[in-house]
């Protein structure tokens, strides 16, 4: 146990912590020469097109130093905020760290936020400065910044290229000698927690874990401890690039189970795996159940797929345990669930991965966050729909989460940044200068304000550069109202939204122009109203498409052609009342995207 290793790599998005991977298994040659490419570790076909990390990977490495053999378990995590669940995960499964920071950009707030994360679990932090060898890279200035966070010497930070391969012998050293061996008994009664699982249509669900305490054998009667299901350890292994089968696997180790469980629900990320005979005494502490940021509703295109949405979401969720979801129904789309996702992006790749996985096409309502409702009656109701809202005259008080929200930028950017947070309904709680051109800016805000497009204005006002992470706080009182859209005086629920006062009469105009360009023309006229209660605040009309009935009409008296409108606006009083409007996919999608 004295020779593994166990580290994972944090950094903040498009560090460079996936190329790093890559040069570390060809350094220890775990990959064959055949099976290299880059990013080899994001297996996934979404991450390789957006070039992000979506899921944390596990890998096994030999490395040989000092005439020692050495088995090094990496785990390369996300470096997105809505994917820092995944980095908790990871974290608790190891002993150390590495913290790559780019030289060409410097600390940024998703480097300081992991960083956190990984002290809390009293990880060894090995600092490396990646890219060195770009042309804009500021490596003294980098190194200071580092130097100032971690408290350590200049020494301790360590200089890397990943792309050429330059500092990786001297990052492999450093794990082996400053990233402490993992404590536990192998003799002790078995304690594994599982920090990730995934659904094979072959096997059943194969899960990973970490081994505490005590060994596992090939064969072994083992019990999930929280959910007290009992299985058989059909095959044991430890994860190279493929399944690698194993006889047993001893205390510090990581590995995965196969014990041909097919129903989702009997697996549990962060559940403790134990023996039958010899159960362990408490479960292994590992993370807190996430809470969702935002919520949508996902409904089927097709309403008699429901039940096959039900189970695409339950073999999702084993892969990704951060998605929550529980079944609704809603007057315009039938049958569907409501989801909890960590924030747009983590909503976006569900979607689609719903769709390439399991080919499910879905419809997302307008995403929104949970409120907490006071009645005048002194309940607390929980709504995360605008139609659970009860009528406003029932409601004493609407209460929204708040988050603290810290960004750092450059200097040049400040003033943009504070008056984009400003128009959001933020609070400036504090500014200080990291280094002499970066400020962090720390804001009290509502989540709802950044769940829309937030994150897009920031990049865009100050060209990429600012970086952004948050954590919730707690809830505020606020005035909030539901903003209804009504068609032909029909409330539509799906585009219905809760929003802040002040924005309402803004955003209900911009809505109904937004649904005029897309809703398609009818037979008769379409009347599109945002309304608050009973009360309608803008209104707009999409046009009835007409057929010149008076053509065949020339000369004689006009009331020849007042009889031919007359009979024609009756036909389309009739077609009104029986006719109603399909409101397309499209619709809900542009409501997203509304600046």
């Amino acid at each position: 146990m004295k020779n593994i290793r166990n580290f994972c790599i944090i950094a903040h998005i498009d560090h460079g912590k996936s190329t790093l991977a890559d040069r570390m298994l060809e350094y220890t040659k775990t990959l064959s020469e055949r099976e290299l490419q880059s990013q080899v570790l994001d297996d996934m076909e979404l991450e390789r097109e957006k070039g992000i990390t979506i899921k944390s990977h596990a890998i096994q490495m030999e490395y040989t130093t000092g005439g020692q053999n050495y088995v090094l378990n990496l785990i390369d995590t996300p470096g997105h905020v809505d994917f820092s669940y995944e980095v908790s995960r990871a974290i608790a499964s190891c002993e150390g760290a590495l913290l790559v920071v780019d030289a060409s950009q410097g600390i940024q707030a998703q480097t300081i936020s992991n960083l956190y994360l990984a002290l809390e679990n009293d990880l060894e932090i090995i600092p490396v400065i990646n890219k060195i060898d770009m042309d804009s890279a500021m490596v003294d200035e980098v190194r200071d910044q580092i130097v100032d966070l971690l408290g350590c010497d200049e020494d301790d930070v360590l200089l890397a290229s990943a792309r050429t391969g330059f500092g990786i012998q001297e990052i492999l050293d450093a794990i082996v000698e400053r990233i402490p061996a993992p404590k536990g008994d192998p003799e002790a009664p078995l304690q594994a927690l599982i920090f990730d699982s995934v659904f094979n249509p072959f096997r059943g669900i194969i899960a990973y874990f970490r081994v505490f305490n005590g060994t596992i054998r090939s064969g072994d009667q083992v019990k999930f401890y929280n959910l007290g299901s009992e299985y058989d350890a059909d095959e044991i292994g430890v994860l190279k690039l493929k399944l690698m089968p194993r006889k047993e696997i001893k205390a510090g180790d990581v590995g995965y189970i196969i014990s041909g469980i097919k129903n989702s629900k009997d697996v549990k990320v962060g559940d403790t795996i134990t023996h039958v005979d010899r159960p362990c005494v408490e479960a292994v502490t590992g993370f807190e159940d996430v809470k969702p940021m935002v919520f949508a509703g996902v409904y089927p295109v097709e309403a008699d797929e429901y039940e096959d949405l039900r189970a695409s979401l339950e073999k999702l969720q084993l892969n990704d345990a951060s998605l929550t979801f529980e079944p609704e129904s809603s007057l315009a789309l039938g049958f569907g669930f409501r989801c909890g996702f960590l924030g747009l992006l983590h909503m976006e790749i569900i979607q689609e991965r719903l769709y390439r996985e399991f080919d499910m096409d879905v419809i997302t309502t307008v995403p929104n966050v949970s409120f907490k409702v006071t009645t005048k009656k002194g309940e607390v109701l929980d709504v995360h729909n605008p139609s659970g809202m009860p009528e406003v005259t029932m409601v004493d008080k609407v209460e929204e989460p708040y988050i603290k929200a810290q960004i750092i930028t450059k200097g040049d950017y400040l003033g943009s940044v504070i008056k984009l947070c400003i128009d959001k309904r933020g609070t400036l709680l504090n500014q200080v200068y990291v280094g002499h051109d970066r400020v962090e800016v720390t804001f009290d805000m509502p989540l709802s304000e950044i769940v829309f497009d937030f994150y897009d204005k920031l990049k865009s006002i100050s060209r990429g550069y600012a970086s952004f992470d948050y954590h919730q706080t707690g809830y505020k009182e606020s005035k909030l109202v539901k903003l209804d859209i009504l068609l032909n005086g029909e409330p539509v629920d799906a585009l219905s939204s809760l929003i802040f006062v002040d924005h309402a009469y803004d955003f209900g105009r911009r809505m109904c122009e937004k649904l005029k360009e897309l809703l398609p023309r009818q037979q008769f006229d379409i009347a599109i109203q945002a309304a608050i209660g009973g009360k309608i605040i803008a209104r707009e009309t999409v046009r009835q498409v007409r057929k010149d009935v008076t053509a065949k009409c020339y000369g004689g008296d006009i009331s020849r052609k007042r009889k031919l409108l007359e009979k024609q606006k009756k036909g389309k009083k009739r077609m009104r009342q029986i006719g109603n409007v399909e409101v397309p996919q499209s619709a809900f999608l542009a409501i997203l995207k509304m600046d």
